[in-house]
């Protein structure tokens, strides 16, 4: 006896089970404006032969790939499930933000190889021109982030985006005080070091964005949730005599899911007590953790059916 699946489709952001939001419409304004800065600061760090502007071009070169791809899996995530997708396309939002991770990583590898490079080997830099390209950046940027700070928080596919233009926006800071200290000291190892400065953004966020769409993947327990601390839950419950099998993972972001083998009483399947106490569990496990339990599975079983499992299961 197991609990039931509702895996129909929802476009209410936010909303208890888990559903998709359609963020679409942002996701396009957004890579627009990306996708102008892309283009403006290729003819800056062309004109201006700038470190910290060509590293910025490459990183809004990669925000605007990565809200391409949002804008991909925003799409996708809002097909409906099938009997072959009977989770729909929900995680391809894990997976378009791993993707975004990666190429971040490596903009910033590369930023911090050059910009070490150019601290022993300073080209001239124009300071005005940067300075007028460094501004241009930021303020697109600060445009693309108030559109997406609302919905930052929404799944891991929004999040990725947000970030990327957080960090370009630093970056375009990074530039326009480069410019500034050219200028007026005519120190041309600012530009270097402005370059290290946005990679110094992007490495530690993009790992760490990697790291936990890693661990979605990965399908390891989500982070908060103590399967200890359930199974003493569950077996606090009358009747339960033994809780095994029990796994835990999220699907895609606001969607995390138990699954779990409780051991009742024998009497209970022939005194009516199983389905209360199937009901028992799914109340106690909604009221104590964030899960999503119309969309987690409970099998209620005796000892005789626990004992005819392979030990792998018995003792998980």
């Amino acid at each position: 006896m197991g609990a039931g699946h509702d895996h129909g489709p929802s476009d209410a952001a936010g909303s208890g089970d888990g559903a998709p939001g359609d963020f679409r419409r942002r996701l396009w304004i957004a890579f627009g404006i990306t996708a102008a800065i892309v283009v403006t600061q290729a003819v800056g760090s062309v004109v201006t032969g700038s470190l910290a502007l060509l590293t910025d071009t490459a990183h809004a070169l990669t925000d605007a790939s990565g809200l391409l791809v949002a804008l991909v899996a925003a799409t996708l995530m809002l097909r409906p499930a099938t009997a072959r997708r009977t989770w729909g396309f929900r995680r391809i939002e894990v997976i378009a933000a791993l993707a975004q991770a990666a190429l971040l990583l490596g903009v910033g590898v590369y930023a911090a190889i050059e910009g070490i490079r150019r601290l022993f080997e300073p080209p001239e830099v124009p300071a005005f021109e940067l300075l007028v390209f460094g501004i241009v950046g930021l303020v697109a940027n600060i445009v693309a982030i108030a559109l997406l700070a609302s919905s930052r928080g929404a799944n891991f596919n929004m999040r990725a985006a947000f970030l990327e233009v957080l960090n370009d926006a630093l970056g375009s800071v990074g530039v326009i005080v480069a410019a500034i200290v050219i200028a007026t000291t005519g120190f041309a190892q600012a530009d270097a070091i402005a370059g290290l400065f946005i990679a110094g953004l992007i490495v530690p966020r993009a790992a760490k964005l990697m790291r936990e769409t890693g661990s979605v993947l990965m399908e390891f327990t989500p982070r908060g949730l103590d399967l200890d601390d359930v199974r003493a839950h569950i077996m606090r419950l009358d009747h339960v005599t033994d809780v095994h099998d029990l796994h835990a993972s999220t699907v895609a972001s606001g969607l995390p899911t138990i699954t779990a083998h409780v051991v009742v009483e024998d009497r209970c399947f022939t005194d009516g007590h199983a389905a209360e106490v199937l009901q028992e569990v799914r109340s106690c496990v909604a009221d104590h953790f964030e899960v999503s339990v119309p969309h987690s599975t409970f099998q209620i079983e005796n000892e005789q059916i626990r004992d005819d499992e392979p030990d792998s299961v018995r003792h998980a």
